[in-house]
């Protein structure tokens, strides 16, 4: 018998069998916002989240990525999307806690607030599926603006059923929506769309054209926008309609993507394909902006809860790893990292529920409530996404070179990490969306400033940055060259507002002190030394 060459010692143990809803600015916030009644969820679904088997699941979900089968053996189209056993596993667990559109049939107040919790706390797990439970979501507000749709499929789309595979929709357990909206020849530039809808006698619309990037292909409704005689509408297309039969959905591709490997992006060819026009004719921007705010409200909250999986990941490796006379996490310019990537995590946590909190009062009638989430989600959406691969990359980095080997699951995060920005709007055009909300809507922007005041007079930092920002907005001259400092900014002050009421003393000093009061670096980890970093690193260390 070989002597052995080595011992393996000094390696961190694997992270697994804890909570993943352990995690206090999570907590705190769901309490805050309406929502405290769903914290035992949390905590069963976190404690079942960080077992082993879900992050067996996510690794083989994207290790076997999606298939396209676009003929069955005798050359008939199928167009379909095979996925490995793991995706539906994911799937499932995500439906079946009401992830998906559950909320909008439950008249809890608090309940998208729930919602979006325990989206924060399953997508750390895996965050590819996450796309369609969130299309799900999103579709319904747009659905009503055709009630007699709404009647027939909401209750279908708000059930925790997952019933995968193409079926007539109303024979199926539950549903899943997607979108259609992107060509080509305009991408975000919807309006640049080439895809027809002419009128049927029947009262239906048939498209023709195509989309450039459909993701979940596999979805069993679609709204789709198509130009059709009074200007660009939006449809319900369904992949089988109700009698059964398959309606045209050709399947080009699917997209060879940077990231997002278990999901499947698509490019689909509508030809005679059947639609039922959803809104008013020429209103379709209108009709399913209503679905793009939700779905970029989970924009939001899928890259805080990215940012908080690399973080426990950095925290959890420096708890057990030593290196040069002692462990990593009791090095003083370790911790500071660490408490850095901390505060940025916890700033992006506490907006995103802020922001689920808004749409929840907003949807039971808060007129305020409705107001402030029409800028702060886009505003949001803008900053948060943008943070994600920078606390990333950071977060493997503290790991070294164990970070960058696929099986630490960080090379996974990181090609992960850029996709919220471009989804639903790439930053230009949230900028863009914020300028113009704050132009059409006024009282959007006196909701933003009344949620900033409530911390006025706490911390003098947070009152200076308020004001600088008041006057910037005041300043109308070219505006839109401004447009993504303008929205920085007003992140910044609405992260620091929520902080400095909600947080612990040491995690909004050490933002108020860096982000709004200029004493810090242009990396991670220059917190100001005031900063009580073993404070911040202890209150984020995953239980």
């Amino acid at each position: 018998m070989s002597p052995a060459t080595h011992d393996v010692v000094n390696q961190p143990p694997p992270l697994v069998g804890h909570d993943i809803a352990a995690d206090a600015a999570l907590l705190e916030g769901v309490a805050r916002e309406g929502a405290g009644w769903a914290t035992d969820d949390l905590h069963r679904l976190g404690k079942f989240g960080g077992g082993s088997e879900p992050q067996r699941w996510a690794e083989e979900a994207n290790r076997h990525e999606p298939r396209l089968v676009t003929h069955d053996r005798y050359g008939h189209r199928v167009d379909e999307v095979e996925f490995h056993p793991a995706w539906h596993r994911l799937m499932e667990v995500a439906v079946g806690e009401g992830l998906a559109a559950a909320p909008w049939a439950d008249r809890r107040a608090g309940a998208h607030v729930a919602r979006a919790a325990g989206m924060f706390t399953w997508s750390q797990v895996e965050a590819g599926h996450s796309c369609p439970i969130s299309m799900t979501y999103a579709v319904v507000p747009a659905l009503r603006n055709a009630p007699e749709l709404a009647a027939v499929y909401e209750p279908l789309l708000t059930s925790r059923a997952y019933d995968p595979g193409l079926r007539a929709p109303a024979a199926k357990r539950g549903l899943l929506a997607g979108m259609g909206m992107t060509e080509k020849q305009g991408g975000s530039d919807v309006r640049a769309n080439s895809t027809t809808a002419t009128p049927a006698a029947d009262g239906t619309y048939r498209l023709r054209g195509h989309k450039w990037f459909t993701s979940a292909p596999m979805c069993d409704l679609f709204l789709v926008l198509a130009q059709a005689p009074a200007g660009l509408s939006c449809f319900l297309v369904p992949r089988v309609l109700p009698d059964g039969e398959r309606n045209t959905f050709r399947i080009q591709r699917l997209k060879d993507k940077l990231g997002n490997r278990s999901n499947a992006s698509s490019e689909p060819e509508f030809d005679d394909t059947v639609g039922w026009l959803v809104g008013d004719e020429g209103k379709g921007v209108r009709t399913i902006i209503e679905m793009v705010s939700m779905t970029r409200l989970d924009c939001v909250t899928g890259s805080a809860s990215g940012m908080r999986a690399a973080l426990v990941q950095a925290v959890h490796h420096a708890r057990h790893r030593s290196a040069f006379g002692g462990p990593l996490i009791g090095k003083p310019l370790m911790r500071n990292v660490l408490a850095d990537l901390a505060v940025e995590s916890e700033a992006a946590t506490a907006l995103a529920l802020r922001l689920a909190g808004a749409v929840d009062r907003g949807v039971r009638g808060d007129a305020q409530e409705r107001a402030f989430g029409r800028l702060a989600i886009a505003v949001g959406k803008f900053w948060v996404c943008k943070r994600q691969p920078a606390v990333v990359g950071e977060a493997l980095e503290c790991l070294g070179g164990n970070g960058y080997v696929e099986e630490s699951g960080l090379p996974r995060l990181y090609r992960d990490a850029p996709l919220n920005s471009i989804w639903e709007g790439s930053g230009n055009v949230q900028a863009l969306d914020v300028l113009r909300a704050m132009r059409r809507d006024p009282g959007s922007l006196d909701a933003f400033r009344a949620e900033v005041a409530a911390a006025s007079g706490a911390d003098a930092r947070l009152d200076a940055a308020t004001a600088r920002l008041t006057a910037l907005l005041g300043d109308g001259e070219d505006l839109e060259t401004d447009a993504r400092r303008v929205v920085e900014r007003m992140a910044v002050v609405l992260q620091g507002s929520l902080l400095v009421r909600h947080a612990p003393a040491a995690v909004a000093d050490a933002f108020c002190a860096s982000r709004l009061g200029g004493d810090w670096g242009h990396t991670f980890g220059t917190l100001p030394r005031g900063a009580d970093t073993a404070a911040i690193v202890e209150r984020a260390m995953p239980a």
